[in-house]
């Protein structure tokens, strides 16, 4: 059984940075790792995700702030958060695919709160 756990949320400025981490275990194979967010009241979008440990892809409300890296001996990724926005505001989930087209595993979530 996938498990996923993420760390790293917490309460922000506008214009910080955060850094989310999330580890798998009980997963041999990876195909991609990725990161979505739901704000209150909003459905869960996408954020980004990283392909091969290498290939990297961002929705267009993120690109040029985040960063998306990996670790495929720790079975581990990361989501680099910079220049906070009130709008980024959401619960941040991790979603690890083995296959391409797996709807893939989730973690249980981190709160990423940017308030002044």
């Amino acid at each position: 059984q996938v498990q996923l756990v993420e760390s790293g949320g917490g309460l922000v400025q506008p214009g910080g940075s955060l850094r989310l981490s999330c580890t798998a275990s009980g997963i041999i194979t990876i195909y991609s790792m990725g990161w979505y967010r739901q704000a209150p009241g909003k459905t869960r979008e996408w954020v980004g995700t990283i392909i091969g440990g290498r290939n990297t892809y961002y929705a267009e409300s993120v690109e040029g702030r985040f960063t998306i890296s990996s670790n495929n001996a720790k079975k581990a990724v990361y989501l680099q958060m910079n220049d906070l926005k009130r709008e980024d505001t959401a619960v941040y989930y991790c979603n690890v695919k083995r296959v391409k087209g797996d709807q893939g595993s989730w973690g249980q979530g981190t709160q990423v709160t940017v308030s002044s």
